[in-house]
């Protein structure tokens, strides 16, 4: 399991936590300097695209505020958004977790328990 997360994020920081708590093993990855893939985006986006964009991405962090991308998420492609997550690790909502077959974003416990404590 790769839980991509930052440091120096409350919320990473929280998952981590609750996860370490519960005895779960992971890799953690930081995001910032190594972000998924374009092709690991593109796999994702289009495999949840259920949850939509907005869903990938840190709408209260600044570079997503900076680049107006509020405005550009609704017409933007799965190309162009995997395109910029890959990109900026800062874009992606923290933390990220994945185990090949489930991904999620964010930390909500609810969600947490019902995916990584099996």
């Amino acid at each position: 399991m790769k839980f991509y997360g930052y440091r120096r994020c409350s919320t990473s920081n929280k998952a981590q936590k609750y996860l370490d708590e519960h005895n779960v093993d992971y890799d953690f990855v930081d995001i910032t300097q190594n972000p998924p893939t374009k092709a690991e985006f593109i796999d994702w986006l289009n495999k949840y695209q259920d949850r939509g964009l907005r869903y990938f991405f840190n709408t209260s962090g600044q570079h997503y505020r900076q680049m107006h991308l509020k405005d550009k998420l609704d017409s933007m492609t799965h190309e162009e958004a995997a395109e910029l997550l890959s990109s900026d690790g800062k874009l992606i909502k923290r933390p990220l977790i994945t185990d090949g077959e489930n991904l999620s974003c964010g930390f909500k416990e609810d969600v947490y328990q019902k995916l990584w404590l099996k």
